[in-house]
């Protein structure tokens, strides 16, 4: 699942939002805030954001339950900070997740100092170790060129993050970050806007990742993965042809091995996806 409060991007919001779903609290109107004709919450993304203030408190709290299940049950979890600037709300005397476009004069932009990243990791981590013992904790640095803050002021939060975490013991610490700027390091491995890394970048993290996270024996169940997914995902040119027909019926057979194989995993979405072309088979 990904972050259940939408892109986050300083630490301070990402062990919040953890905390939030740990405890489930739930949000209610005095929560929220209303400005340009939309109800929105300072601790989560616009995605959440709404005309109607029951929709946004929904699908907030939708969220966060389905989240705190996921949490407690979950083996591993993958956090990655991007920015150690944080925007501060000084009305309310707190950090904000997201300024939604609100005045400028509402916020103070402050880089966060290593001991408030720790603080909240630390804080973070007790309540996940209490709540799911059995989870293992991975900590990464998004190699994403935060351009907007000028390249020095960048590197000085990249190089806060980095050093917060690794002044916390006993942490998992994935070198994202540093494969991408120090051992690629080519702007060929970046997109044209010279600040996300492209594909050929992420693959070759995705790798590494792999060789170093992942049992071997794994390797051919994740091309099996890999390759419904990619089935699940595909546009027809026409859904109605038997050649799509068929495609359906071989990837509704692949899920049903997969599933054999591998119970403890869900595949109700892919089984109701796929058993599309049973259905046209059986109406014919």
């Amino acid at each position: 699942k990904e972050n259940s409060h939408g892109i986050l991007f300083n630490p301070i919001s990402v062990c919040d939002a953890l905390c939030e779903v740990i405890e489930k609290k739930e949000y209610v109107e005095g929560d929220l805030f209303f400005m340009n004709e939309y109800w929105h919450s300072w601790n989560h993304h616009s995605d959440f954001s709404d005309l109607d203030k029951f929709l946004t408190l929904k699908k907030i709290n939708n969220y966060i339950e389905s989240h705190h299940q996921f949490l407690k049950n979950c083996s591993h979890l993958i956090i990655t900070f991007g920015s150690a600037f944080a925007y501060y709300l000084t009305e309310q005397n707190r950090y904000v997740s997201n300024n939604h476009r609100a005045p400028h004069q509402w916020f103070r932009k402050d880089l966060l100092s290593g001991e408030q990243i720790s603080d909240a990791i630390e804080k973070m981590r007790k309540m996940m170790h209490d709540f799911n013992p059995n989870c293992q904790i991975i900590f990464t640095i998004s190699p994403v060129r935060h351009i907007r803050d000028g390249v020095v002021d960048n590197n000085r939060s990249k190089a806060r993050l980095i050093d917060a975490v690794h002044s916390i013991e006993g942490v998992y610490y994935f070198p994202a970050y540093e494969l991408v700027v120090d051992v690629l390091r080519d702007y060929r491995f970046y997109d044209v806007d010279m600040v996300h890394p492209n594909y050929m970048a992420t693959r070759y993290v995705w790798e590494k990742i792999c060789g170093s996270c992942v049992h071997p024996d794994c390797s051919v169940m994740m091309q099996q993965m890999e390759d419904v997914y990619k089935a699940f995902h595909h546009k027809p040119k026409d859904a109605r042809s038997k050649a799509h027909q068929f495609f359906l019926k071989e990837y509704a057979n692949k899920v049903k091995l997969l599933k054999e194989a591998m119970p403890h995993l869900d595949f109700r979405e892919e089984e109701t996806h796929f058993s599309k072309g049973e259905n046209a088979a059986n109406s014919d």
